[in-house]
Formats: structure tokens, C-alpha cells, sequence
């Protein structure tokens, strides 16, 4: 039996209750890591989510992947023992790490002490990346010829992260603030096995429809962002037709889809930025075109006014001397003269309107009728002879003033000619 068993035996024949308290629970596992099977441990593994922190200490875990089952132990270096290191750990190392195993109570974790740490090799997943980057260059998914400039003013924006995550929020937050305008999220997982697939197919899912395309997840560890160096992401984006910004992780993290994009931003927040201008340096811009239009338009104007004093001095009587004054005098006379003979041909042609105005009076029916006449009309035609009327016919006698209506009581002939 060893020391852990003991005091859990003895702390359960002390007390009636079998309730533990959080720091007795603490206690006897901090007292079952006092094994020393447990405390001079020798552990392969591949480094992920390694930081160096500013005080020297390392922080880092060890993994393992087991056909679909993965292991992961935290480990922590002290500063003391990361300064002989001979080499720089990074994401993706395949070590063997030297230490102890304890239990860490206030954060209610159990971690390796890492004594020392040594070199086995890449890890595997590190060595497939690099596999994968020679073979997609030599695909020429990275060539230089395949970028596509960002549009500088785009009317909508395409997102491919999780629809769930903080990184969706900030990308929205600094488009708002900078250049407001439509937002499209083709959602998907960004991390996890088979989360590569659901990226690529996102991402060919909004291809066209939007002016530029912005790949982003958070930071992570190098398994977390493992998913974006898969060859179905890095070919999606390489073939994109749309202009695609990569924000995967933070500005120290590289993907293999950050070497196919279009653009490569540190943070989502710095892809947004990148992604639309900014509307106060558009307003800026346009105040000062502005002001130069106006000092261009005032410039010109200044010219065309000294062009216009330049050419009446030019052409002042005094300088171009009695030419001018004879010429005036002409056209004055040939004006007299055109006046003249146009008020002529006006009084001609009112004596020849007044003439054709009478004759047309004279032959006006109307103006017969004022002698005493009448127009005898049946059913709208005019009657030229007694021979169309009939006893009972209604007639309508137009007069000089006006119209009455008459019935006829008898009609008497004319003999005939």
C-alpha cells in the first residue's frame, strides 16, 4: 500500500462523513504523486503550445498521437534548468524530457517538472508539414504569379472561422469602426480531426461571392492550427478565385495556408484592417483633394482674369487707333440700313394681311348671316332644297347670334325649272 492509500484509509475511518473538502482531495493527490516511481521519469513526446516566458521559465506540454487516440501531459522548466539547454525548443520537437510528476493545487492540474530536456528527432507531425510545403510549392500553390491584389474598396467581406469564437466579433468590430459594410460567415470547425475538410469546403462554399475572403482562427498551439497546413486548405485557398487574407493564430505562428494566401495578417483584427480602408483616411483624402481643386480651380481663374485685362488692353480704341471708329461707324449705318428695310417689309406685308382678311370676311358665312340670313339645318347637314324636308322633320335655324330649333308643318315646292 502506498503513502496516498494510507491517508485516504486513515481519513475515512476519522471522519463519518464521506464529503471531501477541496484541499483534503488536493491533498491526497499531491500525496499519491510522492511516489517514486513518479519522481525521476523519462518521457518522449512532441512539444505543442510551447511558450518562453519573461522570467525564462518554459511552459509546454508533450503529446502523443496513438492511432485515434492522442495524450497530452503539461510540463513546465524552471529558468535555472532551461538556461543549459543547448538547443531552442519549438512546436513540432520530438524530445525525451527528464523530471518529476507532481500535482500543482491552485491550479488543480498534475504536470512534469522538466529536469532536463533532449533532442529525439522532428516530431512526426512537423516532419508531414514539411513534406507537405515541398510537394504543394513544387504545385506552385505558393508561387508569386497566383497573389491577387485586395480590392481598396470592397462591398462585402467573407469570414471562415467558427461561428461560435471571439475571433467572428473582432473582425466585425473593426470593420464597423473603420469602413462599415456587409459581413457573410461561411462557419466552420478550426481545429480538431477533420476540421481541414470543413475549412476547404467553406471556403470554396463562398468563393464568388464575396470581394475578399478572410481564412482566421485564434491562437493556439501547433496542434491547434495543425488543420491549416493540411493540402486541402492550402489548395482551396491557392485556387480561390475570390482575394484571400490569412489570419491563422498570432503574429509568431506560421501555417502552410499563410504561405497560399493572398495576404498574411498577424491577428483576425489586423486581417479586417487590412481587408477594407479606413473611412477617416478616406475623409482625409478628400479634403485634401479638395483643397487642391480649389487652389487649381483659383489658380486658373487668377489666369484666365489676367488673359482678359491683357486682351481689352489689346484691343482698346486708344491702341488700335480711328480704324476701329470708322468700322463702328459703319455698322451703325448698315444697321440704320437693315433696320429700315425690315420695318418696309413688315408694313408691306401687314397692307397684304389686311387684304386677304377682308376678302376672307366677306366670304364668311357668319358674316352673311348678320344681314338677316339663316343656315337651315337637318340632323347636322345643311338643307339646300324643300325637296329634303318633310312635315314633322325637326330642324335646327343657326342665326348670326345663336340657334333655335323649328318643326315643319307643311312644305310647298317651287315649280320646277
Amino acid at each position: 500500500m502506498n503513502s496516498g492509500q494510507g491517508t485516504l484509509d486513515m481519513w475515512k475511518a476519522q471522519q463519518k462523513s464521506p464529503v471531501l473538502r477541496v484541499s483534503e482531495l488536493s491533498a491526497i493527490i499531491k500525496e499519491l504523486f510522492l511516489d517514486e516511481r513518479l519522481q525521476d521519469v523519462l518521457v518522449e513526446g512532441e512539444i505543442t503550445n510551447y511558450k518562453h516566458h519573461s522570467r525564462g521559465n518554459r511552459y509546454f506540454s508533450l503529446s502523443e498521437e496513438n492511432g485515434k487516440e492522442s495524450a497530452v501531459i503539461k510540463c513546465m522548466m524552471w529558468s535555472s534548468d532551461a538556461g543549459k539547454l543547448p538547443f531552442v525548443p519549438e512546436d513540432g520537437m520530438r524530445v525525451i524530457a527528464g523530471g518529476r510528476i507532481d500535482f500543482y493545487p491552485p491550479g488543480g492540474t498534475c504536470q512534469l517538472y522538466v529536469k532536463n530536456l533532449k533532442r529525439s528527432g522532428a516530431g512526426e507531425k512537423y516532419l508531414m508539414v514539411e513534406r507537405w510545403k515541398q510537394e504543394l510549392s513544387i504545385e506552385g500553390c505558393f508561387a508569386p504569379e497566383r497573389k491577387q491584389p485586395l480590392p481598396p474598396y470592397p462591398s462585402i467581406i467573407g469570414v471562415v472561422t467558427s461561428g461560435t469564437g471571439a475571433v467572428l466579433h473582432d473582425i466585425k468590430n473593426v470593420i464597423s469602426r473603420r469602413y462599415p459594410l456587409r459581413v457573410i460567415l461561411s462557419p466552420t470547425a478550426v481545429q480538431g480531426e477533420g476540421a481541414h475538410i470543413e475549412i476547404a469546403e467553406a471556403i470554396r462554399k463562398i468563393d464568388g461571392k464575396v470581394d475578399v475572403i478572410i481564412v482566421a482562427r485564434g491562437g493556439g498551439s501547433f496542434e491547434d492550427l495543425f488543420p491549416f497546413n493540411h493540402p486541402d486548405v492550402v489548395r482551396a485557398i491557392a485556387y480561390c478565385h475570390t482575394p484571400v487574407v490569412s489570419a491563422v493564430g498570432h503574429e509568431v505562428d506560421t501555417t502552410l495556408a499563410d504561405y497560399a494566401a493572398d495576404a498574411r495578417a498577424p491577428t483576425p483584427s489586423a486581417a479586417a484592417e487590412m481587408a477594407v480602408p479606413d473611412r477617416a483616411t478616406l475623409f482625409n483624402t478628400l479634403r485634401e483633394y479638395r483643397s487642391a481643386m480649389g487652389d487649381a480651380l483659383g489658380s486658373q481663374l487668377e489666369r484666365a482674369f489676367d488673359e482678359l485685362v491683357t486682351l481689352r488692353e489689346r484691343i482698346h480704341p486708344k491702341k488700335l487707333g480711328y480704324r476701329i471708329i470708322e468700322r463702328r461707324q459703319h455698322i451703325d449705318d448698315m444697321a440704320d440700313r437693315v433696320l429700315f428695310a425690315t420695318r418696309g417689309k413688315i408694313s408691306g406685308s401687314r397692307l397684304r394681311l389686311n387684304e386677304i382678311r377682308a376678302v376672307i370676311d366677306a366670304k364668311n358665312p357668319l358674316n352673311i348671316l348678320g344681314r338677316g340670313y339663316c343656315v337651315v339645318e337637318k340632323e347636322g347637314n345643311v338643307v339646300r332644297s324643300a325637296r329634303l324636308l318633310a312635315p314633322g322633320d325637326n330642324l335646327v335655324l343657326r342665326l348670326t347670334d345663336g340657334k333655335s330649333g323649328v318643326l315643319v308643318r307643311e312644305v310647298n315646292y317651287d315649280k320646277e325649272v
